[in-house]
């Protein structure tokens, strides 16, 4: 990966962006793809977009979230401890014993989360999954007059984890999920500026989105204002390829072995066969995912909106899913942001989407 694209993916990981406190990723995002983007915009809802020909009338959507699941501040004890809920779906075995930045008006605060200690435990406690109503966050403060001018009700909070190399061009970072999706469709937009291979008549907006983990709704918001034709979602997909999980239950998915391209209910077959020919002729290594229902992703809001979006869904394999130490392989990420480049460059102003064609 180039050294600027690394750096990219870095600020976005390290830019803390639970769901509805986006704005600092947001501008992450708009200053990278304002030097090549014809145009970049935010919305109300918080979606930022950047735009290749933004006047042509055929349009595709890129989206990938920009949020990450986190946690909020929701009570200041009089002893100065910190009671908070959480933003998004969280493993409740991972909290307990983490370091955490609550992240105020005038900078992060450092803190840990701690609940009693095991051995004061009740034997009925002991085998049992801490509830977050259990845990608080402790700074080292004394009392509740002691921070309350520092901290306010409803400070974003997030795991102190950030990007990290590991081995066989590997990362792992906290929230992954889906701030490489962000990444991905932002490269995606830099190659086809870069190589020239974008149809005139054919618009891009390559959208990080918001309040993904909520409930998909910048994805539902940006399709309904940008109203394209189709529209590729990009998310983490789950790596089958480590202990403890069945390929034969859940299909193949390893890290290294490309993008998942997804099939079913929420995908556009056109999408899907345009998806799997820039596939074989750019000479990209994809893996095939059968999902018969909704997939839970942005594509699913994308999909209704609208009077409907020709969706296809491409995923970037994940361990370790809704964890701080998320890890992918950047091969992945790369041929991600590949294969939707090719996808684009292979429709035309003509291209109806329509199955059966």
């Amino acid at each position: 990966m180039r050294t600027e694209s690394l750096d990219f993916l870095k600020s976005l990981c390290n830019t803390p962006s639970p769901s509805g406190y986006e704005e600092r990723i947001a501008k992450v995002y708009a200053d990278y793809t304002k030097t090549f983007a014809d145009k970049v915009e935010t919305d109300r809802h918080g979606n930022t977009t950047a735009i290749l020909n933004p006047d042509a009338e055929q349009k595709i959507m890129l989206a990938g979230h920009m949020d990450e699941i986190g946690f909020q501040v929701s009570y200041i004890e009089d002893e100065g401890f910190l009671r908070f809920r959480g933003i998004g779906g969280h493993d409740m075995s991972i909290p307990l014993g983490q370091r955490v930045f609550i992240h105020t008006d005038n900078g992060p605060i450092p803190g840990i989360i701690g609940r009693k200690p095991i051995h004061l435990l009740e034997s009925t406690e002991r085998d049992k999954t801490t509830p977050l109503h259990d845990m608080f966050i402790d700074i080292g403060a004394k009392k509740r007059d002691e921070i309350e001018n520092e901290i306010m009700i409803g400070d974003p909070i997030t795991y102190q984890w950030e990007f990290e190399m590991l081995r066989n061009n590997r990362a792992t970072a906290r929230g992954f999920d889906n701030r490489v999706g962000s990444f991905a469709v932002a490269e995606a937009l830099r190659l086809l500026k870069e190589s020239g291979s974008l149809d005139s008549g054919v618009g891009v907006y390559a959208v990080a989105t918001v309040q993904e983990e909520i409930g998909l709704r910048g994805a539902r918001t940006a399709a309904h204002r940008i109203g394209a034709q189709s529209g590729l979602a990009v998310d983490v997909d789950f790596a089958i390829d480590h202990p403890g999980v069945s390929k034969s239950r859940y299909g193949k998915c390893d890290l290294g072995g490309g993008p998942s391209v997804t099939r079913g209910a929420n995908i556009n077959p056109v999408v899907f066969r345009t998806i799997m020919q820039a596939s074989k002729e750019d000479e990209i290594p994809v893996q095939v995912s059968a999902e018969p229902g909704g997939t839970g992703t942005d594509a699913n809001a994308m999909q209704v909106a609208g009077d409907a979006m020709a969706t296809g869904l491409v995923g970037i394999p994940l361990r370790y899913m809704h964890t701080p130490v998320e890890l992918l392989s950047l091969d992945d990420v790369e041929n991600c942001a590949k294969l939707m480049a090719g996808y684009c460059k292979r429709v035309k102003p003509e291209t109806t989407f329509i199955p059966g064609t």
